[in-house]
């Protein structure tokens, strides 16, 4: 074939490339034609749908199979530890990162927390109800409802009564492993509609807000997004830079799950392609099928910062000084408080309801917070996936 048949020959765009391109074709639908973009919900809904009927039947398949073929327990333990010894530190880190830009660019001064909205009623959380929470009552309601900590729990036990069986187990690891290659070629399917899903989700999201509340909420956004894309950029660089992780590889594989989680605003829905591309990447099963699905609830690191952002917020909008040890304190709160709840709905704001309870901050704060939670939520959660990606090749690292 000649140079030119070549040039001729129609190249395949990648699947990263026509997200991105549904992405921008979503949000110019949002803000010229709001009405017909609202009309798309049941298109993102059906994307959303799909991307959840896989996590169950993936994360047992893949940790099992992982646990019962690394075949040591006392690795997997270890990698256990390194993994949350490492969300504690990031999380911490996040925590920081949004204090000192709150603190610094005050998104909060001059605002009113007269809100429109009513504030909503949000379930209580405690400690003993989230260490409950994490382990299943039944593996069919936690598979059911999609409670991906309860799954990874009972997936780990399961795997490790396996691996101690041995050869009489080797029919149900087999299994396994089958029934995640099985899911992963499920998930190649439903990524044909991720670009459709991901644009109908964003034109959605942006056809129902508008964009009037940037310009009355603006500061705070810029806030939030500013301390975000220093995260990624500085923070993940180092994390990066020092456990020489490859970065052109790396980006390559967190682009299209981070994405999908940005324009859908959901952690699940980059699930499935985060663990292929992890894999792709390099990093063992068993590393990528407990680290990844546990940082969803242990390393959240979009929305710890958020978390640390939206408090001083309120307190500033209530012209409420906070010391910096009462914001120090605070933040203790938020990072024991935050751990293990993300499978509560509105997870963010329940923990941060508790945090301004406990401080005597104004509760109509989380009704001005709502008015722009949804775009704030695109941001943190496309940082959470990144974040939990990039833990996984930590962890891979550390362990040679």
């Amino acid at each position: 074939m000649g140079i030119v048949g070549m040039l001729n020959m129609p190249r395949r765009i990648p699947l990263t490339a026509w997200i991105f391109l549904g992405m921008i074709a979503g949000a110019l639908l949002g803000v010229f034609a709001p009405s017909a973009a609202r009309s798309l919900a049941p298109v993102s809904t059906v994307f959303l749908r799909l991307i959840k009927c896989i996590l169950a039947p993936l994360i047992f398949g893949t940790l099992v199979y992982g646990i019962a073929g690394a075949g040591d327990l006392k690795q997997m333990g270890r990698i256990g530890l390194k993994a949350i010894l490492y969300f504690e530190v990031i999380t911490t880190v996040a925590l920081f990162i949004g204090l000192a830009a709150v603190n610094l660019l005050r998104p909060g001064a001059g605002q009113s927390l007269n809100a429109r909205t009513a504030v909503p009623a949000l379930p209580t959380q405690t400690m003993e109800g989230v260490l409950e929470h994490i382990f299943p009552s039944s593996v069919i309601d936690a598979m059911a409802r999609g409670d991906v900590l309860q799954i990874v729990v009972f997936s780990f036990l399961f795997g490790a009564a396996c691996l101690m069986v041995g050869a009489k187990a080797a029919p149900v690891v087999a299994f396994c492993g089958s029934l995640a290659e099985v899911m992963f070629r499920f998930t190649n399917y439903v990524m044909w509609l991720a670009p459709l899903g991901a644009g109908a989700a964003l034109a959605v999201t942006i056809g129902t807000n508008g964009l009037s509340v940037l310009f009355g909420l603006g500061k705070l956004l810029g806030t939030l997004y500013l301390a975000l894309a220093f995260s990624v950029v500085v923070i993940f660089g180092v994390v990066i830079a020092l456990f020489r992780i490859p970065l052109e590889s790396f980006v390559a594989a967190v682009r299209g799950p981070t994405l999908i989680a940005f324009s859908t605003a959901s952690s699940e829905a980059a699930l499935p392609l985060a663990i292929e591309n992890m894999e792709a990447f390099g990093v063992p099963p068993h590393i990528v099928g407990f680290v990844l699905p546990t940082g969803y609830s242990f390393n959240l690191f979009g929305t710890t910062l958020y978390l640390s952002v939206a408090s001083v917020f309120v307190a500033q909008a209530g012209g409420i000084p906070l010391s910096i040890g009462q914001q120090l304190l605070m933040m203790l709160t938020l990072m024991l408080s935050s751990k293990g709840v993300a499978g509560i709905p509105r997870s963010a704001i329940v923990v941060l309801s508790g945090a301004l309870t406990t401080f005597h901050l104004p509760m109509e704060g989380i009704a001005v917070l709502l008015g722009v939670d949804a775009l704030m939520d695109m941001g943190r959660t496309a940082v959470n996936v990144m974040g939990n990606c990039l833990a996984c090749a930590v962890v891979s690292k550390s362990e040679g």
